[in-house]
């Protein structure tokens, strides 16, 4: 089963940073990675911030950076709505940036506004798995307590399918490409979210 990891070194945007991101014609439009939980998309982001040299964006990693806390102890602390409002808070501030790699949390597509900032300047991408590759992944994750607290305090088999399956339509709804990444390598799965977004680039503009 692979299991995708993050390459050390990703620093999450700075303010500084976020200044000189707004939006210009001439600026492609963001890659906007989602999907549950351990599907890829800090590892593929990453990789696809090095082949196209743009600048890459975890958004849950600049939400914990910014709080100075885990999300586990977000979430104890503050529950699930807390989290869910900070991450709008940094979605919005997003919104009007282009040329980017952004890398979502799973939950991103839960509030609509949400996916509509998240596509006003990007292409949406789903990255999908399933629930025994993606169990997995968790369980082959040693920081998966700290970085992906329970969703709802069942059991961690049953809780995947269960969430997995209520999302699965908000995912396909917001997601202009899909990759399956159940069965594949990093490098395969980089290869086919390439190939599908170049291919919907030449649709676009007539090619």
């Amino acid at each position: 089963m692979i299991f995708f990891k993050a390459r050390p070194g990703i620093r999450p945007a700075t303010d500084n940073f976020m200044e000189h991101r707004e939006s210009h014609p001439d600026q492609p439009r963001n890659l906007v990675l989602i999907g549950y939980r351990a599907t890829g998309k800090t590892a593929v982001g990453a990789r696809l911030a090095q082949i196209l040299h743009r600048p890459f964006v975890d958004l849950d990693q600049v939400l914990v950076a910014e709080a100075e806390k885990s999300v586990a102890d977000l979430v104890a602390q503050g529950g699930w709505e807390e989290f869910r409002r900070r991450e709008k808070d940094l979605v919005a501030r997003y919104r009007h940036t282009r040329g980017l790699i952004l890398a979502t949390g799973g939950g991103v597509v839960l509030d609509p506004e949400n996916v509509r900032a998240l596509q006003e300047n990007g292409t949406l991408i789903w990255l999908t798995a399933d629930p025994a590759a993606i169990q997995a992944r968790l369980n082959g994750d040693e920081g998966s307590d700290a970085g992906r607290p329970s969703l709802t305090g069942r059991d961690p088999i049953q809780e995947v399918a269960e969430v997995l399956n209520s999302r699965w339509p908000l995912y396909q709804a917001a997601a202009q490409i899909t990759v399956d990444t159940t069965h594949l390598s990093l490098s395969q799965v980089v290869d086919r979210v390439l190939a599908a977004w170049e291919n919907q680039e030449a649709q676009n503009h007539g090619g």
